[in-house]
C-alpha cells in the first residue's frame, strides 16, 4: 500500500504527469512486496516552494508505505525518484528531497491491514 506524493514548483502538464506515473509505477517494485497494483500517486505542480534560500526549480517526494523496508531499498528508490526528476523535469539531484514514512496501519475498503 504505497503512496507517493510529488510536489514541485514547476508546471507539469497531463502528458508529463502520465510519464511520471509510469516511471514511479515501475520504480515502486524496488521496495520488497510493493507493486504498482497497490500504488497511489499524486503530482502537485506549480506549488510555491523555496529550497536553499531560493525559488529555483525543485521537487519534494513523499513516500508513505504500509510496513517497513530496508535502508538499501530506500536508497535505491531515492536514486530512482531523483533520476526520474532529472529525466522528466530537468532537475539536478541537489534540488530534490525524498522523505519516507512507514506505518503499521493502513486502511482499505473500510478495514485495516
Amino acid at each position: 500500500m504505497p503512496f507517493i506524493k510529488i510536489l514541485t514548483n514547476l508546471e507539469v502538464g497531463d502528458s508529463l504527469k502520465a510519464e511520471i506515473y509510469k516511471d514511479l509505477g515501475k520504480s515502486i517494485s524496488i521496495l520488497p512486496g510493493k507493486s504498482e497494483a497497490w500504488l497511489m500517486i499524486q503530482v502537485e505542480s506549480g506549488k510555491s516552494l523555496c529550497f536553499k534560500g531560493n525559488t529555483s526549480s525543485c521537487l519534494m517526494a513523499e513516500v508513505k508505505l504500509y510496513g517497513k523496508a530496508s535502508k538499501e531499498s530506500y536508497d535505491r528508490l531515492t536514486t530512482a525518484i531523483t533520476d526520474m526528476a532529472a529525466k522528466k523535469l530537468s532537475l539536478p539531484s541537489d534540488r530534490v528531497y525524498v522523505e519516507f514514512e512507514e506505518t503499521p496501519f493502513w486502511g482499505f475498503e473500510g478495514n485495516l491491514f
